[in-house]
């Protein structure tokens, strides 16, 4: 099968237009009349994927491996460095990032992780209403997304109200009309910012709250007739 054809089958599916102006979803390695033997799926990238993936493979994956600008090419380096051994291993890149966030895993991630009932999704922020906790809430955190710890900003024992947005999304806490933040990677500031707004976050982990990517867009290629293998990256964090 052709790139070009499984490109077409997956802007159906998430368009690639949706992304944000920043992003870089598309097609990042590789020909679009480039003839693919084998499909791999992972949120990210790492040397150790790429080393062992067989020849002619296209990777599907979450985060762009090219993000902004590459002035040079020192092999060197991230993410050249990965670059070197794609292109000497005929190996292509398809990164659905912004686009399928909007199209498919903050709902996921909400509604078949963690088992809410959405009853309001824009872009990125999923939310639900109803009576929970502070202690039955983060319990359900720790289970379904398999973190052993959590931090809380602004803790209420009582909530009404929850939201979310996968990944790092604390820049958005100003469109969130709720009790509860859930989301990933939340800076100090952000932190003193939503202390300030009586605000409560929990950062759940960029990797722990994207990592089901590769469940998502299995299913859908399978519905679609296209068999692809999980090539899951690994947390680059480790708790010790």
């Amino acid at each position: 099968m052709r790139i070009k054809e499984i490109y077409e089958k997956l802007d159906e599916l998430s368009p690639f237009n949706l992304q944000e102006r920043w992003d870089n979803s598309g097609l990042l390695v590789g020909d679009m009349e480039r003839e693919i033997e084998h499909i791999a799926l992972g949120l990210d990238l790492d040397k150790e994927t790429l080393e062992s993936a067989k020849e002619n493979t296209l990777f599907l994956v979450h985060h762009p491996l090219i993000f902004s600008g590459l002035k040079e090419l020192d092999f060197s380096v991230y993410p050249t460095n990965l670059l070197e051994i794609m292109v000497k291993k005929n190996l292509s890149l398809i990164a659905m990032h912004t686009n399928f966030d909007k199209t498919h895993l903050n709902a996921y991630v909400f509604e078949k992780v963690l088992g809410f009932t959405k009853e309001f999704q824009n872009d990125f922020i999923c939310k639900v209403t109803g009576d929970w906790s502070k202690n039955e809430l983060l319990s359900l955190l720790k289970n379904k997304l398999g973190v052993e710890v959590l931090k809380v900003v602004s803790p209420k024992n009582r909530i009404t109200s929850i939201a979310l947005t996968t990944g790092a999304g604390a820049s958005l806490m100003d469109e969130v009309d709720a009790d509860c933040f859930l989301t990933g990677d939340i800076k100090y500031h952000d932190a003193m910012k939503a202390m300030s707004q009586n605000l409560m976050m929990v950062d759940i982990g960029h990797y722990e709250s994207e990592q089901f990517f590769v469940d998502v867009l299995k299913s859908e290629l399978e519905n679609l007739g296209i068999l692809g293998i999980i090539s899951q990256s690994q947390n680059p964090f480790v708790i010790s």
